[in-house]
């Protein structure tokens, strides 16, 4: 297993950096719009927990792209791994497009989500903007998967990081006025997004494009329209991952609006709580795709006994990082919080959060790196089911009941989410079990 754990930590370095990057997007302007006050954090948490739903469930649409090329590139198959490429692109196109409108038909009504009448009154401008980057966003990361599973992870991760900064760079010019620039507030951070997320895309184009190594794996013809066998293949793997990457997300849109119902102040702490927990999820979510891609390259070479080593190889990485974070969110919440927030009912609330996110860490990162290596099975129906019954029979209930009918508010919100993360856990490690064992020696 020492032998898989290296070569695991070697694919999924960069994408750990990756992810934590693009998680310091949500970061920066989590911590730049807080410095205008609590309503901005909270209108920042509204939206994207309506964005960030449709994303995510784009995201998981696409994920074959990362399956098919890493089956592709274990069995020698140029020609299909220039395929997944293709189809990612185009399928990213169409969602994204898709996604934008559903997202567009719905703005007139944000005044119906039973948020505080300042917060809906402001998101507007901003959920318009915001929802312009998705097809952008979506394209970049189909573009992304690819190169991740040919084991070109590191010039993405720069690409991506340079967007980070000059987001970062955006933001400063945007939100507060600068360079002649008049200030925009919540709108320039929402055009900072915009701007940024269209310049990843054409850089990850022209990178592979150009790539010398890459060059029998790229498309030579972007637009060949994919057959109804290639569509149905690419959705039947697709589709069911992104149920389940929803259904956890959702769950965590949910718990926004819910906490929302408690006033400013929840909503504000939640946010800063989810940016902390989502910050340190980005090792396990990078760890994941590695696994993903490791699976699905070991599974076209015909390698299937190599497979329960290289998910014990990822529980083991994903156990010590738990346990690492665990310690910081149990002893440094507070502080924490006060990085992102001045507001001292704000700081207590969030602390008080972040302990409950502590005590999480270890099933939440053993959930995502078990789904990972059945997603690299092309295991996704059955972890789909898993993940609607852990976190919408049981998640979300809990903490209906405990916010509401118990009056514990926001943090019981997230006790609730912790409950439906430790069902998730227990339920997809042992389909991991189930589905590797057949082939131990």
């Amino acid at each position: 297993m020492r032998k898989e754990s290296v070569l695991t930590l070697k694919l999924a370095l960069p994408l750990i950096i990756g992810q934590v990057s693009q998680m310091l997007l949500g970061v920066a302007d989590t911590v730049m719009l807080g410095k205008l006050g609590v309503t901005e954090i909270a209108v920042l948490t509204f939206t994207n927990s309506l964005f960030y739903l449709p994303f995510i469930f784009g995201i998981g649409i696409l994920t074959p792209v990362s399956v098919f090329t890493s089956n592709a590139r274990g069995a020698g198959e140029p020609a299909a791994g220039r395929a997944s490429c293709r189809q990612g692109l185009q399928f990213a196109f169409v969602i994204g497009v898709v996604l934008t409108l559903v997202l567009w038909a719905i703005a007139p009504f944000l005044d119906r989500f039973s948020q505080p009448p300042e917060v809906a009154a402001r998101a507007h401008s901003f959920y318009l903007i915001i929802i312009a980057s998705m097809v952008p966003a979506l394209m970049s990361v189909a573009l992304k998967n690819h190169a991740d599973a040919m084991d070109r992870p590191w010039p993405p991760f720069w690409i991506f990081l340079g967007g980070v900064c000059f987001n970062i760079f955006l933001n400063w010019v945007l939100i507060y006025g600068r360079l002649g620039v008049p200030g925009l507030g919540l709108e320039g951070a929402a055009w900072a997004t915009l701007i940024t997320r269209c310049l990843i895309l054409f850089v990850m184009l022209g990178w592979l494009n150009g790539s010398k190594k890459l060059v029998d794996w790229v498309p030579r013809n972007w637009w060949r329209a994919p057959h109804g066998n290639e569509i149905k293949r690419f959705f039947g793997l697709g589709f069911p991952a992104s149920i389940h990457m929803t259904c956890e997300v959702s769950a965590f849109s949910a718990a926004a609006l819910i906490a929302g119902r408690f006033g400013e102040v929840a909503m504000a702490a939640h946010q800063i709580a989810l940016m902390c927990a989502a910050t340190a999820f980005m090792l396990p979510l990078g760890l994941s795709m590695a696994l993903s891609v490791r699976v699905g390259d070991v599974s076209g070479r015909g390698e299937s006994a190599r497979v329960w080593p290289i998910a014990k190889s990822g529980w083991l990485i994903a156990s010590c990082w738990a346990g690492f974070s665990t310690l910081i969110f149990l002893t440094l919440g507070e502080l924490l919080a006060a990085q992102f927030n001045e507001d001292r009912a704000v700081i207590k609330l969030a602390g008080q959060i972040l302990v409950i996110v502590g005590f999480f860490q270890l099933v939440d990162s053993l959930q995502i790196t078990g789904s990972a290596v059945l997603r690299g099975l092309h295991d996704t129906r059955v972890p789909a089911l898993i993940g609607f019954v852990s976190y919408w029979i049981f998640g979300i209930p809990v903490a209906l009941f405990l916010a509401v009918s118990l009056d514990w508010q926001a943090v019981g919100v997230w006790w609730g989410l912790a409950f439906g993360l430790g069902v998730a856990c227990v339920s997809l490690c042992l389909r991991v079990w189930r589905k590797t064992s057949s082939s131990l020696p």
